[in-house]
């Protein structure tokens, strides 16, 4: 039986032909300049371009490169799952297809887990750690939107933690296993619902800054944000009704 991997990077994708061949070759720069071993697993949401075609494309060039082709879309959320339970690695971590947070932030992360954190976050918040930023600010509209759910999620799920949503986090393989197989949401606050759980279990969360760009072709709208805060009810429901199991 072959070893685990030390590290899974997961790279939950949508529409992102334009941009996957470039992340996946900046990660793959990145993993073999390590001394430890590693997997890559792209997931494909249904997406309905060449996303899929582009990453298989890539397995000739890059070794232990996955592609997972989900034929129909389901949301972030539910490919994160999947993926995340399906990884190999000692270290799961999932990372923004468009390369927002570039894959080098995980040498912040290794010596937090070294010291025996189990979850381990980015962060574009500086109150969250010193040093967070982003390459521009976004749109007031955005940002008041952002804010307004900020204090949602911490009155109603987790205090605390001021970046919920950036797209680079990495847990342990027991995290992930007791974590990720409790999780219901498929779409947008399929983050403030694993870092709940992480709390709840008694998981240590580790945080480390880093420096996100923009995507000028997010798909967050108003839209998107309403689903946020209906979902945020139900991560509430679903802890006051024992969903999770999390009393057996």
């Amino acid at each position: 039986m072959n070893e685990k991997p030390y590290l899974s990077v997961i790279i939950p994708a949508y529409n992102e032909g334009e941009t996957i061949s470039s992340t996946l070759v900046d990660v793959d720069k990145y993993l073999s300049k390590q001394k430890y071993t590693s997997e890559i697993l792209v997931v494909s949401d249904g997406s309905k371009d060449t996303t899929a075609e582009k990453a298989k494309n890539m397995q000739s060039l890059i070794k232990n490169l996955r592609v997972i082709d989900n034929k129909e879309n389901h949301g972030k959320g539910w490919v994160v799952r999947q993926a995340m339970l399906e990884a190999n690695g000692q270290i799961r971590l999932f990372m923004d297809a468009d390369n927002a947070t570039t894959v080098d932030h995980f040498d912040k992360m290794k010596p937090l887990f070294d010291q025996g954190y189990e979850v381990v976050i980015g962060t574009r918040d500086p109150k969250d750690a010193k040093g967070a930023k982003k390459s521009k600010e976004q749109p007031f509209w955005k940002s008041a939107l952002g804010n307004m759910g900020n204090i949602a999620i911490q009155l109603m799920a987790i205090w605390g933690i001021w970046d919920t949503q950036c797209g680079f986090k990495a847990f342990t393989e027991i995290a992930t296993k007791n974590i990720f197989s409790r999780m219901r949401i498929d779409r947008w606050a399929f983050d403030v619902e694993s870092l709940a759980l992480a709390r709840k279990l008694g998981y240590k969360i580790g945080i480390i800054p880093v420096n996100w760009i923009d995507n000028p072709n997010s798909r967050v709208n108003l839209k998107a944000y309403l689903r946020f805060l209906k979902e945020l009810f139900i991560i509430k429901g679903n802890f006051i009704t024992n969903k999770y199991s999390l009393k057996d």
